[in-house]
């Protein structure tokens, strides 16, 4: 398949390594067409490997991803083209992260909407499922890194688009069964706001190697 993503920072060129290396092709999108991480990145990757602008991306993918901070996400998904995402799965893995001077950090927004939401109501041809913000990018794209069971998390309005997130998802190593369905776009608002709790834990592990395991009774 062809894949869009938009943003390349660490989680953006985490996701085309992989996507490259299961035989798909990816342009990895950004601001401006002669980006240097995203020229840097397409020479690395081979010929599946390419580079453009946010609306190259978009356009190129059959299945888009935005890597974007979630606090520029919005405007980054503009410059993409509503024209180029209509109709395409587009799973965010954003998180609209606010740090104050001293570290504490913030959401923005939260408790009534997320970035997730924002991102479906502003484009509501795109089938939208938020996915993969609750874990650091290595285990986006390799969950062996940790031993035994553990969860991811999806929300979205479409079935479909939530079936085919989790199809990729098993490409990239998640078991079915370890993906839990929150339920519609509005399942976002809980996911983003598992990471203020996430920081605090990779503050006192040490490490961003971990993840959460959710058990139920009768398991």
């Amino acid at each position: 398949m062809r894949f869009g993503i938009i943003g390349t920072g660490v989680v953006g060129q985490t996701l085309a390594d992989k996507l490259v290396a299961l035989g798909h092709e990816v342009t990895l999108g950004s601001r401006t067409k002669d980006n240097e991480k995203g020229a840097a990145w397409a020479e690395q990757a081979g010929p599946s490997g390419h580079s453009g602008t946010f609306a190259d991306a978009a356009g190129f993918g059959e299945v888009v991803l935005n890597a974007t901070s979630g606090t520029v996400a919005l405007a980054a998904l503009r410059a993409a083209g509503a024209e180029q995402l209509a109709g395409k799965l587009l799973v965010d893995v954003s998180n609209p992260l606010v740090f104050s001077p001293d570290g504490e950090v913030s959401l923005d927004p939260a408790n009534t909407d997320s970035v997730g939401e924002q991102i479906q109501r502003e484009f509501p041809q795109t089938r939208v499922v938020k996915a993969l913000n609750t874990v650091t990018a290595p285990l986006m794209v390799d969950p062996a890194r940790l031993p035994g069971e553990h969860n991811l998390f999806i929300a979205g309005d479409d079935d479909a688009a939530k079936a085919e997130t989790t199809a990729l998802l098993e490409q990239f190593g998640w078991p079915a069964g370890s993906v839990i369905d929150l339920g519609d776009i509005k399942g976002a608002r809980a996911m983003e706001m598992m990471m203020p709790f996430w920081i605090r834990l990779m503050r006192s592990f040490g490490t961003a190697e971990f993840n959460y395991s959710i058990r139920r009774a009768g398991q």
